[in-house]
């Protein structure tokens, strides 16, 4: 699995501050370990965001991604990441 990164979602991540930086990246690793984790409640989206899917950062910020699979390559690209009614209005 490779995990890569829009040039919005770096945008958005490095105007969200450290606290949600830290929370970021301990969900990324356990993403990496178990993407099924229930902690993240990692669940498909659908209207605007059909096609990406969503996991919990923290109890009320989001990262929205796309997994996309080649072979046996599988690509992760986080898209969004905010606050549940910053994306989701």
């Amino acid at each position: 699995m490779e995990i890569k990164y829009t040039k919005r979602f770096s945008g958005q991540y490095h105007k969200a501050g450290k606290e949600i930086q830290a929370a970021f990246t301990q969900t990324v690793d356990l993403f990496w370990a178990d993407p099924q984790n229930p902690f993240l409640r990692n669940h498909a989206l659908q209207n605007k965001f059909a096609g990406c899917r969503s996991i919990d950062v923290t109890e009320d910020w989001r990262a929205v991604f796309k997994e996309t699979t080649s072979g046996e390559r599988t690509v992760i690209t986080f898209y969004l990441l905010g606050t549940h009614e910053e994306l989701y209005g």
